[in-house]
Parts: C-alpha cells; sequence; structure tokens
C-alpha cells in the first residue's frame, strides 16, 4: 500500500507540476489580441486595456493593437488616455486611414477643433483619396456652422466614389440649401449604396419630400438657376422640365415612375453620350427588365403610404420579387470619372 500511495502522490505531483507549467506559460500577442477582441466585444473595456497593455509589452510596435487600445479608452470615455494614444499613433510611419479616423474622434470628443482640423490636413497630405476622411473632416467644419464643409464632401465624391458617406453629408446639405439637383441625385446613389441602414431609410423619406418640395415646387425648373456653373445640372432640370406636366396629377409613387422613366428615355438621347452616368444606366437597365415600377416603388412606396405601398407589393408580387432578387445579387457603386458637380 505505501508503495501505491508514493506512485499517487508522484503522479499528483506531476500532475501539479505540468498544470503549473501550462498556466505559467506567456500566451502569445496574438491570442491576447483575440481576448481584448472578445472584451471589446461585450463592452468591457477595463479588461480589454490589461490585455492589450500586456499584449504590448511584448510586441509593442504592433499598430492594430495599439489601435484597439486606443479605441478602448475612447468607449471607456477616457479620452486624455485616449488622446495621448491616439497622437502616438498619427505620428507613426504606418499610420493608416483608420488610425486617423480614430484621432479624429477623439479630438471631436475634447472638442478640439484646431487639433483635430490639422490632424485631418496631415491626414489627406498622406490619404488624398480617402473618401471616409473627406467626409469626417466635413462633419467636423459643418458642426462649427463652417458650410465650406461641402466642398469636402464633394472632393471625397470626386476621389473616391464609391465610399457612401460623402453622398450622404452632401445630400443632406443639399436638401436644406437652395438647390434642387444634388440633393436628388446624391440622395438616390446613396439609398443604394446603403439602403438597409437607418440612415438609408431617413434617405428614402427625404427624397420624396425632395421631389415635392424642391424639385417640382415651381412649375418651371429652370427658374433661378442662371447662375448653375453645372452643365450636368442644367441638362437635368431641362430633361425634368419636359416632364413638369405629369407633376399636375401632383407627385405620387406612380407620377414618379412616369414621370423618371420619360426623363431616362430623354436623357438618353439627349445627354447620355456627353455625361455618362452610372445611376442613370441602372435605371435604364431597370425600365428594360420590367422592374422599374417596383424599384420606384421601394424607393418611394413605403415612404408615401404604407398600407398602399404593402397593397401593390401583394398585387404586384412577380414582378416585386423579380426585382428584389436582382437587387440583392448586386453593389451599387459610382465609378470614377462621372462627377459633374460645379462648385
Amino acid at each position: 500500500t505505501k508503495h501505491i500511495s508514493m506512485k499517487k502522490y508522484l503522479s499528483l505531483f506531476l500532475l501539479i507540476t505540468v498544470s503549473f507549467l501550462v498556466i505559467a506559460q506567456p500566451e502569445d500577442p496574438k491570442t491576447l489580441h483575440q481576448t481584448a477582441k472578445t472584451f471589446m466585444q461585450t463592452g468591457d473595456f477595463d479588461n480589454a486595456i490589461i490585455i492589450l497593455t500586456r499584449a504590448l509589452q511584448q510586441d509593442k510596435n504592433n499598430l492594430e493593437m495599439q489601435k484597439d487600445l486606443v479605441m478602448s479608452f475612447f468607449l471607456k470615455r477616457d479620452y486624455q488616455k485616449a488622446k495621448v494614444g491616439a497622437e502616438e499613433l498619427i505620428n507613426r510611419d504606418d499610420a493608416d486611414v483608420v488610425t486617423f479616423q480614430i484621432a479624429g474622434n477623439v479630438y471631436k470628443a475634447l472638442e478640439e477643433v484646431k487639433d483635430c482640423e490639422k490632424m485631418y490636413k496631415k491626414a489627406l497630405k498622406k490619404f488624398p483619396k480617402s473618401g471616409p476622411l473627406y467626409s469626417e473632416y466635413g462633419e467636423l467644419l459643418f458642426a462649427i456652422k463652417d458650410f465650406s464643409a461641402i466642398e469636402l464632401w464633394e472632393k471625397g465624391i470626386e476621389v473616391d466614389p464609391a465610399y457612401g458617406g460623402n453622398y450622404y453629408n452632401a445630400a443632406l446639405y443639399y436638401f436644406y440649401a437652395k438647390d434642387k439637383v444634388w440633393s436628388l441625385i446624391y440622395g438616390e446613389i446613396f439609398v443604394n449604396m446603403e439602403s438597409l441602414s437607418e440612415r438609408g431609410a431617413a434617405m428614402k423619406q427625404q427624397l420624396l419630400q425632395a421631389y415635392k418640395e424642391k424639385l417640382f415646387a415651381d412649375a418651371d425648373l429652370m427658374k433661378g438657376e442662371e447662375k448653375n456653373k453645372s452643365e450636368f445640372a442644367k441638362a437635368f432640370l431641362t430633361s425634368m422640365g419636359k416632364q413638369s406636366s405629369l407633376a399636375n396629377k401632383g407627385i405620387t409613387v406612380e407620377t414618379l415612375s412616369m414621370i423618371r422613366t420619360r426623363f431616362i428615355l430623354d436623357w438618353y438621347a439627349n445627354n447620355a453620350a456627353k455625361f455618362p452616368f452610372k445611376l442613370f444606366d441602372y435605371h435604364k437597365q431597370l425600365i428594360s427588365g420590367g422592374m422599374f415600377d417596383a424599384y420606384n416603388q421601394w424607393l418611394f412606396g413605403s415612404t408615401e403610404n404604407l398600407a398602399a405601398y404593402d397593397n401593390w407589393t401583394k398585387t404586384h408580387s412577380e414582378e416585386y420579387d423579380g426585382f428584389n432578387a436582382f437587387q440583392k445579387n448586386r453593389v451599387f457603386r459610382m465609378p470614377q470619372g462621372q462627377y459633374y458637380q460645379v462648385l
């Protein structure tokens, strides 16, 4: 029996030693980073900070871990510590766009507008084609009622047309300015890029309002457009003006569908060669495929009258399902080189 208990004792001793060795093994930074990310996702920023700090002791120049550490301080609302980290980050040679976006959020939280502006200027020197940076720099200016923000959003649309944020900001700006072209065009582009978000739903509502309150508010669409420098905008208004009599029935989904169908036919007869434009190409494709009515219902119907929209989708189920299936399988992106606004 003594012999057996000695054996047991030895195996227990070995087990404890091995477990101790396993526990004492330092985890590699990659594993620690993953653990920290899990804590971030559950909103436990204190634990994320503890783990990231330890991971960075092993891999002190890791950009992704440093970004997550600054983000954790930011989300914990410890803005001073976040600022120290953000300033270290943006001075790194390998600082990327997201690094500058994080720094922008920190400066905005601290309401340090001057430093924030300086940072965005530095960022855009390094990344002159970054849509997100133009978008967020514009938001900073707009928040302090500096309306040159629109120049940044327009620049963002020009250099990075596949990024949605600038269309959203510019469409909102034009909706409240004396403009009846770009709020419609940028708004519709944005909805096609980001239809499922809350911003997308709000933009649909604004689009219908813009057609009612702005585009067809006056029977003469060219009234007050003498100083408009954009040839594209003038061509748009001239072509829409030809359909103006249809607005006599009021602006509904049905009349909008008719107006916009006739507009596309006129546009392709007179302007498309001079102004190639992806949004209108998409409209033309939908008309050819017999899906343009369904698209207009999707765009304006739920906003105008939900009951009527539900009824339309039931009575035109084949048409509507066909459009939905088609739309689910495509990604709408504006290409380079189709920029026609002149400020």
